[in-house]
């Protein structure tokens, strides 16, 4: 793909690790809890292998700690890791879509098969050992579908322990497709299951009322839990407030039927809508992965915003009440058990973009059967999973309450006391630039602008700075926790955004439309609330995403911008916290420095920790995966990608042999180059095998 990589970097001062202890408190034990066990939906059981010789949930395990206790690569041996294997999926984009790819994509390990999905949904079974083609299946997803980037994180695995091994659909994948379908076919050969909905298909547009291509689509795999498939979907931002719902939907795993709807500001209807009704417009939807906890049979919902994300003054009750919370969901019922609210009003885009992980978080009294929650504005929250309370305390500080409906915002806002991820407050010291034009231009920008630090509300008359923005923190690509080692893994973007609300003879006078109000157009990929109508409500909004200068194309603030970042589970204290990304593809003008410095680059993906100490990670935008030691932070081994490393690694094994799995596949939100690459390392043969 043409330019280099987003937010680029040219000159930069020297860069230091940094050990920085984050606030700690004592662990308090919850009250007593009585919870109801739901019992299994239907004979079937949903039992998987272990993480180990397989990958079997796109978290890896069950609890999503992205944790492999597989340890024949070790920071003694990684340096000797070479690649084994490469795939091309075939998957690129054409001249409709060209900018707007983004794959994300992390396979499933079961067996001897790996699962892939690519960047417009085609599901693809290759060999594990050897990387070739075993079967695919093309949805026919239509190229109008895309709403911001062609996006498949990845898909589910589902075995049937009441069938036998040789009939259809015994095992299948499970993966919904940015046109909002849900979709099934048989694990070993890729055809369809035919009992399940309309041979293989499940349409998600029934009951939610008006959408168009683009509107309404399902990036992150499905979660399985008690034998339902739980989905959420898509809905592109900004572009009106009767949007499609945010509906979380729970289907039966074998046939596709409906089994229960939540609609948060409908609680009583719990299935499909009557004749001529439909779930409730523009509510907060789930765009990104749930976890489910088979045990308990809750499932956990990291919840965005409402259709509008930078104004409220149309939300209903409920939509201010569920807006970015995390939600426990009763998979029995499709009731709510518990909710946990991350930022109240929130009119800054801070939706919960991270899939939270299971943990028995060792307290005082034994383990506590808890979760990690990280959220975009930097705070790492530890709740009880049975009740949703901290188990640390929650601060509520002031907040600012001015902008354009200071009558709405929320006094305080909660801060986690256990770990944040967050930089001190923006200064104008902090504007930065490679030449003295930019530092000029970016130190006006910061006078000119409204800043009153975290949640500043939004302005009409100036712009305001938004720190972090809203690619701030942890995003999609979530945590990973050292189950063996006690220690939580993170990283996370360093950058602000520039932000303006825009009045609608503004929004009128550039001709700015909702994508339902374009037929026949193709859904836009410009970035997130750049340019964004918001109709229904006073304002649109522009913002620029990582407030970048309009001559070299690079950021105002200094950088590091990408860091990772190892954490002591049990108190919250930092280990260490280094910037994460070289600026050998990045420069002004789009010109690559070449220049192999670790400066810490914007970063999108997750981590893979291993219990032979090291971490996996690609993420930053200089196109390189790395090995690093969570011990010590150091980077010990690392190797060139054929496209951007905007997905999240897994390990597996085959035949005593361990193998790193990746897939190279770019991303335009982050002006990477676009490829279509599966791929596997492993130490050659022999090598420390057992």
């Amino acid at each position: 793909m043409a330019g280099a990589a987003l937010f680029s970097i040219a000159v930069f001062p020297d860069v230091q690790a940094q050990e920085i202890d984050s606030q700690n408190s004592q662990n308090q034990s919850p009250p007593d809890t009585n919870v109801t066990q739901p019992k299994n939906s239907g004979s079937a059981v949903h039992k998987l292998p272990p993480v180990g010789k397989d990958w079997p949930f796109y978290g890896g395990g069950g609890n999503a700690a992205r944790y492999s206790p597989l340890d024949q690569i070790n920071a003694g041996n990684v340096g000797n890791l070479k690649k084994v294997w490469s795939y091309r999926t075939g998957d690129m984009p054409n001249e409709k879509t060209e900018g707007k790819y983004s794959p994300e994509n992390t396979p499933l390990k079961v067996g001897d098969s790996l699962y892939v999905c690519s960047a417009m949904d085609i599901l693809i079974s290759l060999n594990a050992k050897t990387g070739k083609e075993q079967w695919r299946f093309d949805p026919k997803v239509s190229d109008q579908s895309i709403p911001y980037g062609a996006t498949c994180r990845g898909v589910a695995f589902y075995k049937n322990s009441d069938a036998n091994d040789g009939d259809l659909c015994a095992s299948r994948i499970v993966a919904g497709t940015l046109d909002a379908r849900l979709i099934a076919v048989d694990a070993q050969n890729g055809k369809p299951c035919p009992e399940f909905g309309d041979d293989g298909n499940v349409d998600l547009t029934k009951g939610i009322g008006q959408t168009v291509p683009g509107w309404l689509s399902v990036t992150a795999p499905p979660t399985i839990v008690r034998n339902i498939i739980v989905t959420g979907t898509q809905v592109k931002d900004g572009q009106a407030e009767d949007a499609p719902s945010g509906v979380i939907r729970g289907y039966n795993v074998l046939t596709g039927d409906l089994v229960w709807a939540w609609d948060l500001a409908k609680p009583d209807m719990n299935g499909m809508p009557p004749e001529g009704e439909h779930y409730t417009r523009g509510t907060p939807n789930m765009w990104t992965a749930a976890v489910g906890d088979e045990k308990l049979g809750y499932v956990y919902l990291p919840l965005g915003n409402s259709a509008v994300d930078y104004y409220g003054g149309n939300r209903s009750k409920a939509e201010n009440e569920y807006s970015s919370s995390l939600v426990a969901l009763d998979v029995t019922t499709g009731k709510p058990a518990w909710h946990f609210q991350t930022v109240h009003y929130d009119l800054w885009d801070y939706d919960l973009g991270s899939q939270p992980t299971l943990i028995d978080f060792p307290g005082e009294n034994g383990s506590i059967p808890a979760l990690v929650l990280p959220t975009k504005q930097g705070d790492i929250f530890i709740l009880n999973r049975e009740t949703g309370e901290s188990l640390f305390p929650v601060e509520n500080v002031d907040a600012p309450t001015g902008g354009v409906e200071p009558e709405n915002l929320s006094h305080v806002q909660p801060v986690s006391t256990y770990h944040n991820l967050r930089k001190p407050r923006l200064t104008e010291r902090d504007m930065w630039g490679a030449t003295p034009l930019d530092q000029l231009w970016c130190r006006i920008q910061f006078r000119r602008a409204s800043y009153e630090g975290r949640f500043t509300p939004p302005t009409t008359k100036t712009p305001w700075i938004e720190y972090p923005g809203y690619n701030g923190g942890s995003d999609w690509g979530s945590v990973a926790v050292d189950t063996k080692r006690g220690i939580l893994v993170a990283n996370y973007n360093d950058t602000p955004n520039f932000n303006r609300l825009i009045t609608r003879d503004e929004v009128d006078k550039r001709g700015l439309k909702a994508i339902n109000e374009q037929p026949g157009t193709e859904s836009g990929s410009n970035a997130e609330g750049d340019g964004d109508p918001q109709v229904g409500s006073p304002y649109g909004i522009d913002v620029n995403a990582g407030w970048r200068v309009p001559f070299t194309g690079l950021l105002c603030k200094e950088p590091p911008y990408g860091w990772i970042t190892a954490i002591d589970l049990k108190t919250g204290k930092t280990l260490w916290d280094h910037p994460l990304g070289e600026a050998r593809k990045n420069g002004p003008f789009g010109i690559p420095s070449h220049l192999p410095v670790q400066i810490g680059t914007p970063n999108n993906g997750g981590p893979l920790v291993t219990a032979g100490g090291l971490i996996f990670i690609a993420a930053a935008t200089d196109d390189l995966i790395r090995a690093i030691d969570i011990e010590t932070g150091e980077v010990v081994w690392s190797d060139e990608l054929p496209a951007g490393g905007q997905a999240n690694p897994m390990t597996y094994e085959v035949d005593g042999q361990q193998y790193i799995g990746f897939m190279a596949g770019g991303h335009h939100f982050m002006e990477t180059d676009i490829g279509d690459y599966v791929m596997a390392y492993a130490l050659p043969t022999g090598e420390g095998t057992k």
